[in-house]
C-alpha cells in the first residue's frame, strides 16, 4: 500500500525539526543570545480603514510548523528543550477562530493557548535583551519586540537554501495543486475564455482563493504576454486569440510552486516551432542544476542557447556570441534565469556567499537575476528561460548598432504573440536533478 502525503510528513518531520532546531541553536551562537522567539505575526490594516490585508504568517514561523493561520503566535526556542508554541486562540464571533493545534507535529510542542495577543507576554522569556526575537514590528507585545539580529537573520537564512526532505514533500503538494491549476487553464484557453475567466478555472481547480495563491496569476493572451509580471486579466477574450503565457503556482502550507507554460493557438505553428525550441533549451538547463554549478553561469550560458535558437529559427543573422556580446539577448531575455524557491517564492539568501552575510555580486550586465550562489544538494531553483518581444526594449535596439543583425521582419510577424516563458522547479540532489514540476504534470 502507498503511504499518503500525511503519512510520509509525519515519519519526516521530527528530522525536520531538529534540523531547524539545531539551525536555531547556532544562529543564536552567532548573535550571543540564549532563545529563540519567533512571531507568527499580525494583520495588516489599510490605511485609515477597518479592513486589512489577508494574513500570511512569517516564514520563520512556517519553518517550525505548519501553522499558518495563527497570527499572534509565538515560537519559543531555548536550545536543549522541547520548543514551545504560544497559541493564540481569541474568544471572537465576528470571525472564525483558529482550530486548536493538532496532527503530526503537535506531541513535538509544548502549547501553551492564550485568549489575548497581549496574554503571550507572561509565556516569553522575562529578559527580551537575551532573545533573538524574529518578526515584524507589529508582533510586538509591550517590551518583547522582534529586533531581528542580522547575525541570526544571515545563518537562517543561507541555511534555509538546504531544504530538508520534509520541506520538499511540501513543495511537491504545492506543485501537484499548481498543476492542477495549468491543466485546467489550458482547456479554458482552448475553449476561447477570457483572462479572467482562465484565472477563475484556475482557482477552481487548484481549490486556493486568491489571497491564498503564492503570488498573483500571471493570465496574458496574445501580446500581453510581453508584459512580464502581467496581472490585469481582461474579462473580454479576443476575438480570436494566438498565443496564452501563464505562470502560476500553488501553496501548501507555506512552501510554493512557481510554474510557467506557454501555448500556441491550434492553427499558430510558427509560434509553436518556437515554443518547443525554447522547451527543449529549457529542459537542457534543468539538468545542469547539479551540485557544483554556478547558478550565475548557467544563466549566461541561457543566453547563449536562446540566442542560437533566435537564429536558427531565423530571428537574428549574428553569431550567439556576438548576440550576446552586442544586447540582442538582453532584448529578447530580459530577466534572470531563475531564483530560489521555498516558503518564499523568491527566497531569501539567493546571493549569500557565506552564513555572515557577505554577498556574490551579479554578472556585470545582468541587472535581474536573482541568484548567484553555486548549487548544493537541498536547494531548490527555478528554471525559467524565456524570449519575448517587448515594444520598449525594440525601440531601444532598433536604435543601437546591432539592430543590422536583427530580421525585424520577423521579429514584427511575431509581436503579436507576446512572448514564451517555460519554468519548472527542479531539486539539486547528489546525483540527478529532481523536476518537481515534471513530476506533477506527469502524474496529472
Amino acid at each position: 500500500m502507498t503511504a499518503s502525503p500525511q503519512d510520509n510528513l509525519s515519519a519526516l518531520y521530527p528530522a525536520h525539526l531538529a534540523e531547524v532546531a539545531r539551525r536555531s541553536a547556532d544562529a543564536l551562537a552567532a548573535c550571543g543570545r540564549d532563545t529563540l522567539a519567533v512571531a507568527a505575526g499580525m494583520p495588516h490594516a489599510w490605511f485609515l480603514d477597518d479592513q486589512g490585508f489577508p494574513f500570511r504568517a512569517n516564514p520563520h514561523f512556517l519553518h517550525w510548523l505548519p501553522l499558518g493561520e495563527a497570527p499572534g503566535s509565538w515560537i519559543v526556542f531555548t536550545p536543549g528543550s522541547r520548543p514551545k508554541l504560544i497559541f493564540l486562540q481569541p474568544r471572537d464571533y465576528w470571525h472564525v477562530v483558529p482550530a486548536a493545534p493538532s496532527g503530526y507535529w503537535v506531541e513535538h510542542f509544548d502549547i501553551v493557548t492564550i485568549r489575548n495577543p497581549e496574554d503571550a507576554r507572561a509565556h516569553l522569556p522575562k529578559d527580551p535583551s537575551r532573545c533573538a526575537i524574529i518578526g515584524e514590528a507589529n508582533a510586538a507585545v509591550g517590551d518583547f519586540g522582534p529586533d531581528n539580529p542580522a547575525a541570526a537573520l544571515n545563518l537562517l537564512h543561507y541555511r534555509r537554501a538546504f531544504k530538508t526532505p520534509y520541506e520538499i514533500t511540501m513543495m511537491r503538494v504545492a506543485s501537484k495543486l499548481g498543476v492542477h491549476g495549468h491543466r485546467a487553464a489550458e482547456k479554458a484557453f482552448r475553449a476561447g475564455l477570457s483572462e479572467f475567466d482562465i484565472h477563475c478555472e484556475y482557482l477552481q481547480a487548484t481549490r486556493l482563493a486568491e489571497h491564498q495563491l503564492p503570488y498573483g496569476n500571471i493570465i496574458a493572451l496574445d501580446a500581453h504576454g510581453a508584459v512580464l509580471h502581467y496581472m490585469h486579466f481582461d474579462r473580454n477574450p479576443p476575438a480570436h486569440a494566438h498565443s496564452f503565457l501563464i505562470d502560476a503556482g500553488g501553496t501548501f502550507h507555506g512552501y510554493n510552486s512557481d510554474i510557467t507554460r506557454s501555448y500556441a493557438a491550434a492553427n499558430s505553428g510558427e509560434f509553436q516551432s518556437l515554443i518547443d525550441a525554447v522547451e527543449h533549451a529549457q529542459q537542457g538547463f534543468c539538468k545542469q542544476v547539479r551540485a557544483g554549478q554556478s547558478y550565475p553561469e548557467l544563466h549566461i550560458h541561457a543566453h547563449h542557447v536562446l540566442m542560437q535558437t533566435m537564429r536558427e529559427q531565423g530571428f537574428i543573422s549574428c553569431s550567439s556570441e556576438a548576440a550576446v556580446a552586442n544586447g540582442i539577448s538582453s532584448t529578447f531575455f530580459p530577466h534572470g534565469l531563475g531564483h530560489l524557491i521555498g516558503l518564499q517564492v523568491h527566497d531569501v539568501a539567493g546571493f549569500a556567499r557565506d552564513e555572515q552575510g557577505n554577498a556574490i555580486p551579479k554578472p556585470d550586465g545582468h541587472p535581474y537575476l536573482r541568484c548567484t550562489r553555486t548549487l548544493a544538494p537541498g536547494m531548490v531553483v527555478t528554471i525559467e528561460p524565456g524570449l519575448y518581444f517587448i515594444d520598449l526594449l525594440l525601440a531601444q535596439l532598433r536604435a543601437k548598432p546591432a539592430a543590422k543583425d536583427v530580421i525585424w521582419s520577423k521579429v514584427d510577424a511575431f509581436h503579436k504573440y507576446g512572448g514564451i516563458r517555460i519554468e519548472d522547479d527542479v531539486v539539486c540532489t547528489e546525483g540527478d536533478p529532481v523536476n518537481l514540476t515534471r513530476e506533477a504534470f506527469a502524474a496529472a
